[in-house]
């Protein structure tokens, strides 16, 4: 499998993965927990029951969570302060509007050093801050999910190629759709 990243400003496709089951999509995300850094925001793509929750299961796994990880479908925000750092999971799905981003005074939890899982960003915007990495799950007809991930930013740059440094050879190539 070739995987590779690419700078914020090209037009290179994705990184991409095909996870053939849940297990793998946990893997996925143990593996991703290890290159992410402090303050970096992670948009989360993908239709209802792509997989977004249990990628970040996986993040948190690999954090060090050991405890429960549930959608914050309803509550907006879960988070998670036994890891190794703070993660806040967020899950924008129910918004009518995006200002309901700012009512809910969810912009202070884009401060300081935690990381930002964040389920359905399109609907908070334009009021959420850029995105460091972005990921897209997808079901994929062959089965299983493919996973996509694009860097937007020289942080998410660097945690992309730790990335697929260290999880490449785990997954099979998922070049076809």
């Amino acid at each position: 499998m070739v995987l590779h990243a690419h700078s914020e400003h090209d037009s290179e496709p994705p990184a991409c993965l095909h996870l053939i089951d849940e297990k793998a999509t946990l893997t996925a995300g143990e593996q991703l927990a290890h290159a992410l850094r402090p303050r970096m925001t992670i948009f989360l793509r993908g239709d209802l029951g792509a997989g977004k929750t249990t990628l970040t299961r996986g993040v948190l796994r690999g954090l060090g969570f050991g405890g429960r990880v549930k959608s914050p479908t309803y509550t907006l925000v879960e988070p998670y302060k036994d890891s190794r750092i703070v993660v806040y999971h967020f899950d924008f799905y129910r918004f009518t509007h995006a200002e309901e981003f700012i009512e809910a005074g969810l912009e202070e939890y884009f401060d300081g050093d935690g990381i930002r899982l964040v389920e359905w960003p399109d609907r908070a915007q334009p009021y959420l801050p850029a995105a460091d990495l972005e990921i897209e799950l997808r079901i994929s007809a062959s089965g299983g999910r493919r996973l996509e991930l694009r860097a937007l930013s020289t942080e998410g740059r660097k945690c992309l190629e730790n990335f697929t440094a260290t999880a490449g050879s785990q997954f099979q190539d998922s070049s076809a759709p």
